[in-house]
């Protein structure tokens, strides 16, 4: 019986343009998102009226709770958006952590900032999908 498929989804070519740019991309949104989060969080430190108050919302944690959790995270971000742009085995796993995290984060500060939330759920997905779909080349074995 035809189900309408034709196979398999076909697997992101590692060696293409789209999939080796992006890893630079994503580094380099990383870097860019963790610098702007750690001043997120700074400004919510701040206690300033950037952000509004919030109603009655089931994730609701205080002000100075975000506060922390954007400038830890942010920190992160940059550190290891800074590893991806050198090179660093490291990075890219930790990358896929980091944009896994800050996306559940901003999923949960929708309500004090929308439409910076769902800006930056679309770019951890994008950041995601670029160091998943990479693969480094694999060393050349040189028999000795």
């Amino acid at each position: 019986m035809y189900d309408g498929s034709s196979g398999p989804p076909p697997a992101p070519d590692p060696d293409s343009a789209w999939v080796t740019g992006g890893v630079l991309f994503a580094g380099v949104l990383l870097l860019c998102q963790g610098v702007v989060a750690a001043l997120q969080g700074i400004a919510a430190l701040g206690d300033s009226d950037i952000y509004g108050t919030v109603g009655d919302y089931l994730y609701r944690f205080s002000l100075t709770s975000w506060g922390w959790i954007h400038l830890v995270l942010g920190v992160c971000a940059a550190i290891t958006g800074a590893g991806l742009l050198k090179g660093a085995g490291w990075a890219r796993v930790a990358g896929i952590v980091i944009a896994s995290l800050a996306l559940f984060t901003q999923f949960l500060f929708l309500p004090y900032a929308p439409v910076w939330s769902v800006l930056m759920i679309g770019v951890d997905v994008f950041v995601i999908w670029a160091l998943s779909a990479y693969r480094p080349p694999a060393a050349e074995f040189v028999p000795r």
